[in-house]
């Protein structure tokens, strides 16, 4: 039971992050507000009002240079790294990405709150960091692909040594 049990430990995590990024990627998408350069509950009126704040005010100002072209881009990433870890296809990789996004969002929107810790992007950061690391050994099409590589090189190494 204890064997099974490790060797599932990362499913919830992973099914976690995957449901949370692609609701916030869709959320963004489908928020018209959100989708704007001004206006309340913008991502202009968000970036102009963690700017002076921020960790890396040039981030922001990047940012702010097309602040719609941001957002779209963060979204789709968002909705992109959920799909993918939930799928389990490419996970270190995809984990990779939302800890850049969460990494970018802890540097400049939550980096003002105190204590540290009430800020969620940074605890997202750090939950990206076991599949960014193991990736998705099991119910994972990474590791479907996986054995059927095997299978072919076992299969090819088999009709080698036949005729030889």
């Amino acid at each position: 039971m204890r064997d099974r049990a490790a060797r599932y430990a990362l499913l919830p995590l992973r099914v976690f992050l995957g449901v949370t990024f692609v609701y916030a990627g869709l959320d963004k998408l489908t928020d018209p507000a959100f989708l704007s350069a001004s206006g309340p509950g913008s991502i202009g009126e968000v970036m102009r009002g963690v700017r002076d704040t921020s960790a890396v005010p040039a981030l922001v100002d990047l940012a702010l240079l097309s602040p719609v072209g941001f957002a779209v881009l963060l979204a789709v990433a968002e909705t992109a790294v959920g799909l993918a870890v939930l799928a389990g296809l490419l996970t270190r990789p995809a984990a990779a990405g939302g800890a850049l996004v969460s990494l970018s969002l802890w540097l400049t929107v939550s980096w003002q709150v105190t204590p540290y810790y009430y800020g969620n992007d940074l605890v997202y950061l750090m939950a990206w960091t076991p599949l960014l690391l193991a990736g998705a050994p099991y119910w994972s099409l990474d590791s479907l692909i996986r054995s059927r590589r095997a299978e072919r090189s076992s299969e090819r190494s088999r009709r080698s040594r036949r005729t030889a």
